[in-house]
């Protein structure tokens, strides 16, 4: 296995630790001294654990830049890679953007959403989802057809928006929050991020499906 392909591992390493962590913090939230676990940071709205949840994730994302600038300049570009950096991409994305939306935990970011923005927040987020889905199963036709499927500029541009938008939430819109903590919150800065990402997202998708639908016909 190439350095490419060992740092799209990485991300999906730093990815499952991610969800382990989001698994722990769902029981120690049914633990009531353990409150004080998700300080914010003085005065700032930022949330401690979001705030290192938020590194976290801009370190795993800046992987994807890494892996590909490293696969060209080294010539080391591979079906294997092009298959699995776009699923490395949707399993950090679609976890966050679902962890996100959960409403048990009290400190979760978005538990301060009011019901409209955080309803549109989630038709985004099933959007966004449905879309991979749909992608993700075009690929495994290819496959069958040993055709690889490489992500295109607008998908790619879906993950850049959504690799934007994703720590703006985690870090309460932060710093945008000090100019638009006073707009409807559905027009926030950060969710404006996200309702991009959406738009991006189901145009790559009708792209791909347009693209590949002699895939379904068995066609290469």
């Amino acid at each position: 296995m190439n350095l490419p392909n060992k740092i799209t591992l990485s991300r999906i390493i730093l990815i499952l630790a991610m969800i382990i962590s989001f698994f722990v913090l769902a029981i120690i939230e049914a633990i009531p001294e353990a409150s004080f676990i998700a300080p914010n940071l003085g005065n700032s709205p930022i949330n401690l654990v979001y705030f290192i949840f938020a590194i976290v994730f801009i370190v795993a994302a800046a992987t994807d830049y890494l892996d590909g600038h490293l696969a060209r300049k080294l010539n080391l570009v591979t079906d294997f890679g092009k298959f699995l950096d776009p699923i490395a991409d949707k399993l950090l994305n679609d976890a966050v953007m679902i962890f996100l939306l959960v409403p048990q935990l009290s400190y979760a970011p978005l538990q301060r959403h009011d019901p409209i923005a955080l309803s549109i927040l989630m038709v985004c987020v099933i959007v966004m989802i449905g879309r991979d889905l749909v992608v993700d199963a075009l690929r495994m036709i290819a496959v069958k057809n040993n055709v690889v499927i490489a992500a295109n500029k607008f998908g790619k541009a879906k993950t850049v928006l959504q690799m934007i938008a994703i720590p703006m939430l985690l870090l309460n819109d932060w710093p945008f929050s000090y100019f638009d903590g006073s707009w409807p919150e559905a027009l926030q800065v950060s969710n404006l991020f996200f309702y991009a990402a959406t738009a991006m997202s189901l145009i790559s998708g009708i792209i791909y499906v347009i693209q590949n639908k002699q895939v379904f016909k068995g066609d290469k």
